[in-house]
């Protein structure tokens, strides 16, 4: 008697089994403390989540962009929860975390946080432009406020982060 393909007893019998991960159904969250391991713990899991949608080949600078980001939350918002997302649609990655670190109201206070920000960003801004894509940060439009970061990979881009190949072409290449 083959072994039925849903738990429910209500299920229809001959149901689809259930199909691999593939890279468009890449959608995952992840909260975690803001805590000096879960830079490491965020690497981790997005390792894992790509190698299971079968995009390892996105994995090195998805992987550094995340770490970049948990590192820069837990120096800003250190007793805080960070929120972690990974979305893959359209041959794009898309990470987002959201932070508590809120944003200041004062203009003079913002600008130094943002540019305190930035500058602990500039190795996830390398990493980006090399795989031609974008990043960002700004208020996070939760109920519970702080600062959302992203960074949108291309993965025609991030392929060839790494490997001396830039992803896109040179002025010698044209």
């Amino acid at each position: 008697m083959p072994e039925p393909s849903s738990l429910c007893p209500i299920a229809a019998p001959g149901d689809k089994p259930p199909v691999p991960p593939a890279p468009e159904a890449l959608a995952y969250s992840l909260t975690l403390p803001s805590a000096p391991r879960s830079p490491a713990i965020a690497r981790a899991a997005t390792r894992t989540v790509l190698k299971a949608h079968g995009l390892d080949d996105v994995t090195d600078a998805a992987v550094q962009v995340v770490g970049e980001m948990a590192a820069c939350s837990y120096r800003l918002a250190p007793a805080a929860e960070v929120y972690v997302s990974l979305r893959y649609r359209d041959d794009t990655l898309r990470v987002v975390l959201y932070d508590a670190h809120p944003r200041h109201t004062h203009p003079r206070l913002a600008a130094a946080c943002d540019a305190r920000r930035r500058a602990a960003l500039r190795v996830l801004a390398c990493v980006v432009k090399e795989c031609a894509g974008d990043w960002g940060f700004g208020d996070a439009r939760e109920p519970g406020g702080g600062t959302r970061m992203w960074a949108v990979l291309p993965r025609g881009g991030a392929r060839g982060y790494g490997t001396g190949k830039s992803s896109e072409p040179g002025p010698a290449s044209r």
